[in-house]
């Protein structure tokens, strides 16, 4: 079995997670050694009944069936020369990554833009007025596709002209919020829809909190337009922060409990955004650093 097939067969098995498989994959790799999933599973000190289930599951027709199955979709693996350096970096990075659109935009200069699901006319207003600036510097736009922020977002971009990335938390055959379907089939017209979940896989709770270590990864800068002070965008922004990106947040009100989160990561030290310039100067000064490092 070549390395790029041992990568998809062990993204499509059930019966681990995200980090167990990685750790399986660095052991394949290191020892360049890709069809003895027993003794790889007992140097990664798999035991158990999850070691069974995960070396019958290995074995499985189901398995087979969904390696050929999600061979036909686009993807990239972590093997593959287009998959984004910034990505590979992160903890724990994608080993696939499904795709349907402009598998390019991966190599763009990203900005990751998240925010509240249930968001004000505050933060629609401050997104109107702070991203078409971003998008005239053809900066790519990744987002989560949910609901609120992330959704208007992409479609802010899209109705710029501009270019978006979509990181869903289920197969790229599901849609999920259903009314983002017409938005979802723009994005993969106009934009690039990716997830590291097979076909069929439904949008899971824990899968929303995986994807977001993808949208930091990925992006440059990561925006944090509104938050509780308990959020998904806060997980966001603490995995950009671990992964050496640059956060920036839109203060608010004080006594906004939507802005509560925005406020509290200023006071911590993340960039206030005030205005366009400040999100192009953060980004300038991140190329730059990255072009020395």
């Amino acid at each position: 079995m070549q390395p790029k097939e041992f990568l998809i067969k062990l993204n499509v098995c059930r019966g681990l997670g995200i980090i167990s498989k990685y750790r399986l994959w660095k052991i394949a790799a290191e020892r360049y050694e890709f069809d003895d999933m027993v003794t790889i599973t007992r140097i990664a000190n798999i035991n158990g009944k999850v070691r069974e289930r995960f070396l019958s599951a290995w074995s499985s027709q189901e398995t087979e069936t969904a390696y050929q199955r999600n061979c036909q979709m686009p993807l990239i693996t972590i093997v593959d020369a287009l998959y984004p350096e910034l990505l590979k970096r992160i903890y724990c990075p994608p080993l696939v990554l499904y795709f349907m659109g402009n598998r390019h935009l991966l190599k763009s200069s990203c900005l990751a833009v998240v925010g509240a699901r249930q968001m004000t006319s505050y933060a629609r207003q401050s997104l109107q007025q702070l991203l078409p600036p971003v998008i005239q510097r053809h900066i790519t736009v990744v987002s989560g596709l949910a609901r609120g922020v992330d959704g208007l977002s992409h479609e802010i971009t899209l109705q710029h002209g501009g270019r978006t990335i979509a990181v869903v938390g289920n197969g790229l055959n599901r849609i999920y919020p259903p009314e983002h379907d017409r938005l979802q089939r723009q994005i993969k017209r106009h934009g690039l829809l990716i997830s590291e979940y097979p076909l069929d896989t439904p949008s899971l709770p824990h899968h929303f909190v995986e994807r977001n270590r993808i949208i930091a990864g990925l992006a440059d800068a990561c925006l944090i337009v509104e938050a509780r002070k308990r959020s998904g965008s806060l997980i966001t922004a603490n995995l950009a922060l671990k992964e050496n990106r640059n956060v920036l947040a839109i203060p608010g009100p004080i006594n906004s409990e939507q802005s509560l989160g925005c406020n509290e990561l200023i006071a911590s030290g993340a960039r206030p955004i005030l205005n366009a310039n400040d999100i192009l100067e953060e980004l300038g000064n991140r190329f730059y650093k990255l072009q020395n490092d």
